[in-house]
């Protein structure tokens, strides 16, 4: 257990479950016209789970996590976490949040910022500095401590606000498009901040348009647009599952063996091919085949992630 973990003991429910019961939310302007943001959705979020988010711009996510930190109430329908109204669970426990938009004060420095984000969290005055040096830490931001918020690049801040999101050892972590801004190293590191994260009693949410760091880090992914749950994606691949998917072959020998293997396989440049396959047992009973016949097989890459694949039949897109 890290310091962070070990330095604040909350005395949180320990079963977290949220639940979003045919949940709406209709918009209304001065003029009377509406516009209905979220509509009919209902889903049950388990303890322990990284959930995914995604959809097309305008697909009513933003709304939906207001509406489960208790900024907005819904207009039908209701939001519980632990069997409580959101607000009064979020006002209770906390929750460790990542808004879309990061705004803190220019003027601020980065490590100022932090203490005063954590003494707005509730953190103890003697168990901040704690934490404060915790987070910058785990985010590298060492070096960017003293640095006024105005003089960060983009992806710097981006750290601070993951920083602030995990100034307390919260049981929900809510994260709007967390990534954004990132390099890839940072990207990388990410990811390996989230699976640090991910533990038994702790349920983590992530909205993100970056299908593929959804496909890596989340165990399923509510896929919304025009407001409504269209599908939940789990990311794993299932052997059973009858799916119509196309792989990128790349052979390093034994090219003219493979469409003894892949009839209908696709030249796709240098020693690559493109084929498709019903389920990965199709699959790999061909690779065996085929490298029973010689061939030399160098990587066998999805041409589309499992996640990918739906959320194109989901929102309407060709494939």
């Amino acid at each position: 257990m890290d310091s962070l973990s070990s330095a604040l003991d909350l005395d949180q429910a320990a079963a977290l479950v949220i639940e979003f019961r045919n949940v709406g939310k209709t918009y209304r302007s001065l003029l009377g016209n509406s516009v209905k943001a979220v509509e009919e959705f209902s889903l049950q979020v388990a303890e322990g789970e990284i959930l995914g988010i995604a959809g097309p711009n305008g697909a009513g996510k933003t709304t939906l996590i207001a509406m489960m930190l208790g900024y907005l109430r819904p207009t039908t329908g209701s939001v519980e976490i632990n069997g409580l109204p959101a607000r009064t669970y979020v006002e209770r426990n906390g929750v460790g949040y990542l808004s879309e938009l990061i705004a803190i004060p220019p003027k601020w420095r980065a490590d100022t910022a932090l203490v005063r984000y954590a003494t707005l969290a509730g953190i103890p005055e003697s168990l901040i500095p704690v934490h404060v040096d915790a987070v910058i830490e785990k985010l590298g931001l060492g070096e960017h401590r003293d640095k006024k918020v105005k003089a960060l690049s983009k992806g710097n801040l981006q750290r601070v606000g993951l920083a602030q999101a995990l100034l307390r050892d919260e049981q929900l972590l809510v994260l709007d498009e967390p990534t954004h801004g990132l390099d890839p190293v940072w990207t990388q590191r990410f990811r390996d901040i989230v699976e640090e994260l991910r533990r038994p009693d702790r349920t983590i949410l992530i909205a993100s348009h970056n299908l593929d760091e959804l496909q890596r880090l989340a165990d399923r992914v509510a896929i919304i647009d025009h407001g409504r749950l269209q599908r939940v994606v789990s990311t794993s691949y299932d052997e059973t599952q009858q799916t119509t998917t196309r792989f990128r072959l790349t052979l390093a020998s034994g090219h003219e063996r493979i469409r003894e293997s892949f009839p209908h396989a696709e030249a796709a440049g240098k020693g690559e091919y493109d084929v498709t396959v019903r389920s990965i047992q199709e699959l790999n009973t061909a690779l065996a085949d085929l490298m029973s016949r010689g061939a030399l097989v160098a990587s066998v890459v999805p041409k589309r992630s499992v996640l990918e694949q739906q959320f194109r039949e989901a929102v309407g897109e060709s494939q």
